[in-house]
């Protein structure tokens, strides 16, 4: 498996080492078997019906951390361009509907369906740690979400065992391969290095790490909840 990690974050830059940092648990969310099922394409489709369902309720309160991060932002430009992230997400819940409709899902089907623990836990976490601590402490709970997908995406493509003829997922992992959203990873990464730079990541290393891994171990937890319902 090539070294992906290494498309995100600056050398000895903060996002690194937190993601070194969070070893297993890092790899645990990013090459989880859930991911690999996808890759290779044996995902049960009622797993990956789950997932979607769930990461349009996850969406939601992403978008209310992204509105979070406008009132925590260091600077009116941080502020615009938080403020410009919420609208995009708002909008991307838009084209969740449409992909859940293309695997039968209908509106009325995918917002009825109640929160799982796994899904409360790690947005309500999120949401949490933004409003105790400041930009930063928010940055750190948004960005393994943010940077893992791109990561993911790069472990699929490099994975031996990918199907690409035939896999039903391939439109999914071509959305986080895609060289747009892999910008916005490298972006997310950068950030934090910034964020490092300015807001003292060195001297608070210790918490900024522990909560990096923590938000590993939700992903997983997320991934999981998908997988127990095939």
């Amino acid at each position: 498996m090539s070294e992906a990690h290494q498309e995100f974050g600056a050398p000895g830059g903060l996002f690194r080492r937190l993601r070194d940092a969070a070893g297993r648990d890092w790899t645990g969310y990013t090459w989880h078997p859930f991911v690999q099922r996808v890759s290779d394409g044996t995902l049960p489709l009622l797993s990956f019906r789950h997932y979607l369902i769930q990461d349009y309720l996850f969406l939601i309160h992403f978008a209310r951390a992204k509105a979070l991060a406008v009132v925590k932002g260091e600077s009116l430009a941080a502020m615009r361009e938080k403020a410009a992230a919420v609208l995009a997400i708002l909008d991307e819940t838009k084209l969740h509907l449409k992909y859940c409709a293309e695997w039968g899902l209908s509106e009325a089907e995918v917002v009825k369906v109640p929160e799982t623990a796994e899904t409360v836990s790690y947005t309500r976490w999120v949401l949490d740690r933004g409003l105790s601590g400041d930009i930063l402490d928010l940055e750190i709970a948004l960005a393994p979400c943010t940077v893992g997908y791109g990561e993911v995406a790069l472990r699929i493509l490099a994975d031996p065992a990918r199907k690409v003829e035939g896999n039903a997922y391939q439109s999914w992992i071509d959305t986080y391969a895609d060289e747009g959203y892999q910008a916005m990873a490298r972006a997310a990464a950068a950030r934090i290095d910034a964020l490092g730079e300015s807001h003292g990541g060195e001297a608070r290393f210790a918490r900024l790490s522990a909560d990096f891994a923590e938000a590993a171990r939700l992903e997983q937890r997320f991934w999981q909840q998908g997988l127990d319902a095939g």
